[in-house]
């Protein structure tokens, strides 16, 4: 079993280590997030692209996304990586201290992950947080909000159209419920998440979706991932214990169950 350390404690400052196997999952990133890779490779797919971090790579991933995500040890050694998460807060108090204002909004579709270039400002910060990441220590809230504010600064420095990124505080728009659904299903979030990044309250996108689809939305969501899933285990050569996750199930039995209820057969007897 995979051994995990991290220092979170709600702090905004986490390091991630994994021993042994890889690890895969998915998250919905509320806050615009600075990353280092330390060690290991980091895959990241937000269902139209796939961004790939290797150690010494930096990354930032904006707000509001959907992604899956791979993270690999290297052989016989550990992943690692360190994460500093921007909150709202921070970054508009810092845009009204200095003066910063977004010139051009950015869509949802624009940039999931941006890949950063390094430089010995970014390294030195990183490297700063190392003390307090590996041996676990909670960094007390003074220190919490001055390594946020430098983020900032060095980020600006080192890109300052980031600061398009950074100080955009607009929320999600109306925006085409029927590709991003179709785009998204497989992400396994809850419904009042898919409401919020279509830019509706729940009522109104429940009320949409059913105009759009004439279903429920949790209805639709398992018959499209189960044929998501049928078309890779038939089509492709996958197994069921490859897709289950990848398509939005939490459970293999749950899944198997859900698949010979609406396709007649197991998807183990497909796959034969």
């Amino acid at each position: 079993m995979a051994d995990l350390k991290s220092n979170t404690h709600k702090s905004p400052i986490a390091y991630s280590c994994y021993f042994t196997r890889n690890r895969e999952g998915e998250q919905f990133a509320p806050e615009h997030v600075f990353s280092y890779q330390i060690s290991g490779t980091l895959t990241i797919n937000n269902g139209e692209q796939e961004y790939v971090f290797k150690p010494g790579d930096y990354r930032f991933t904006r707000r509001n996304q959907l992604l899956k995500f791979i993270k690999q040890p290297p052989s016989d050694g550990v992943f690692k990586s360190v994460s500093v998460y921007l909150d709202q807060e921070t970054l508009r108090s810092f845009a009204m201290e200095h003066g910063y204002q977004a010139d051009h909004a950015h869509s949802l579709e624009a940039g999931s992950v941006i890949a950063l270039k390094g430089g010995g400002l970014v390294k030195g910060f990183m490297d700063s947080l190392m003390p307090y990441c590996e041996d676990d220590q909670l960094i007390d809230v003074d220190l919490q909000a001055l390594k946020l504010r430098e983020a900032i600064m060095i980020l600006l420095r080192s890109s300052p159209a980031m600061k398009d990124i950074l100080f955009d505080f607009s929320e999600p728009g109306k925006i085409d419920l029927e590709a991003f659904m179709n785009k998204n299903f497989h992400f396994n979030v809850q419904m009042n998440r898919f409401a919020y990044l279509t830019g509706r309250s729940l009522a109104t996108f429940k009320r949409d979706f059913e105009h759009i689809f004439h279903t429920s939305p949790s209805r639709w969501l398992q018959q499209r991932r189960l044929q998501e899933a049928h078309y890779l285990i038939k089509e492709k050569g996958r197994a069921a214990s490859e897709v289950y996750l990848e398509i939005g199930f939490e459970d293999l039995s749950h899944f198997s169950f859900a698949f010979k209820k609406m396709f007649g057969v197991p998807p183990s007897r497909l796959a034969s």
